[in-house]
């Protein structure tokens, strides 16, 4: 199978609820931006992977029609917050598979202020599932945001188990700003001190207001291509996927009694797993990591999912700035979901959008040491979960 290279990526900066342009005039910038990175024409696009929760069926077609109408296949895809790297899945299996040589993933978003909640009110949830587990371990509370509940409650399950305190998490929203004062994509640049976020809105659990990322409305892409095609256009695709893997919900989910395995913790172990035996490399061969901090809580463990840090070693790994500059890794040097922002569809392709330019060298203020590998870890809840390395082509 043929080693698949992003050629291109595109992205425009997040915004607040209100404060953007339309979802399908989003899209299409940022699709535009990655077809110019990648120097290649819309008509040499194979295949399109478009993508985005909160839209009507079709919109990918609706945005990419701004682009150009080419005849292509063009497949909408929706995975909760793992949206925009469900598409890179599909479109990176295309090239491998020999389907396509060049192949475009893009995902965008236009969220409303405020917490996630349903939007189908008149049958049942698609997470009921989940929820009556949630509700088995928790209680039922009516006075928190559902999906604080959910997360806060793995909050509560890590510290049941190992201890760390409130302030541990906490610490987490801090070095999430300061990454985040030096990418002009992000929504939220300014510091922010532990006193501040500790004394911030009580959300449920460890969590405060500003321990979770806000809704946030925005677009990127990549273009993905076969290394026959890049030589055969002489593009310059100096960053490729080495491994990926996206897994969904195990029995323990469901079965376990714990908050953490609600939230995914199996799904993110198993998928990491699989990576770096595809890869041949382990945690301590990657230099950059951006991995879904929708919440503090879910950043924490996903330090010891992924492997970062042995089990019941993440506040060591915390205090010991481990997850920072200097440190072992350098967790979300984008500023992550919780100071870049989160628009569902779009946050997998900017994850991407960030690991790419680390590779290649061009992330500013916020570039990264030494990089030869860089891992990238996203999830939804209902559920999946993709997790992808990437190294130089």
């Amino acid at each position: 199978m043929a080693r698949t290279l992003i050629a291109g990526v595109g992205m425009i900066p997040f915004a607040k609820p209100g404060q953007s342009a339309d979802w399908d005039v989003m899209a299409e910038q940022a699709i535009r931006l990655a077809l110019t990175d990648a120097g290649v024409g819309y008509e040499q696009i194979q295949q399109a992977y478009a993508g985005y929760v909160y839209a009507d069926s079709t919109a990918g077609q609706s945005a990419l029609y701004r682009v150009g109408c080419t005849g292509i296949p063009i497949v909408n895809v929706n995975n909760n917050c793992s949206t925009g790297s469900s598409a890179l899945f599909l479109a990176r299996q295309m090239i491998e598979a020999g389907a396509a040589d060049c192949v475009l993933a893009f995902g965008f978003e236009q969220m409303l202020p405020g917490a996630l909640g349903a939007v189908f009110t008149d049958r049942k949830r698609t997470l009921d599932p989940h929820l009556t587990v949630q509700e088995q371990i928790l209680g039922k509370d009516d006075t928190s945001p559902l999906v604080a509940q959910q997360f806060g409650g793995a909050g509560l399950d890590y510290q049941q188990r190992y201890g760390a305190p409130d302030d541990v998490f906490g610490m987490i929203s801090v070095k999430a700003r300061r990454h985040a004062a030096n990418n002009p994509m992000a929504l939220f640049r300014d510091p922010i001190s532990l006193e501040e976020v500790m004394g911030s809105k009580h959300l449920y659990g460890p969590l405060t207001r500003y321990q979770a990322c806000p809704p946030t409305c925005g677009a990127a892409a990549a273009v993905l291509v076969s290394p026959a095609f890049a030589a055969r256009h002489g593009l310059n695709a100096t960053v490729a996927i080495l491994g990926q893997s996206m897994t969904t919900d195990y029995a323990e989910t469901f079965t376990g009694r714990s908050m953490m395995s609600v939230v995914g913790y199996e799904m993110t172990r198993e998928a990491a797993r699989s990576v770096y035996e595809q890869a041949n490399v382990g945690p301590d061969d990657i230099q950059a990591v951006e991995l879904h901090d929708c919440f503090t809580a879910n950043e924490l463990i996903s330090y010891e999912g992924l492997g970062l840090c042995e089990e019941g070693g993440a506040e060591r790994y915390i205090r010991d700035g481990g997850n920072t500059y200097g440190g072992r890794h350098v967790v979300n040097p984008s500023g992550g979901l919780l100071s870049k922002g989160h628009p569902l569809g779009a946050t997998g392709l900017a994850q991407c959008y960030e690991l790419t330019q680390q590779l290649r060298g061009t992330a500013d203020r916020r570039q990264v040491e030494g990089m030869t590998h860089a891992l990238q870890h996203n999830l939804g809840l209902g559920g999946a979960c993709v997790v992808t390395l990437y190294g130089r082509a």
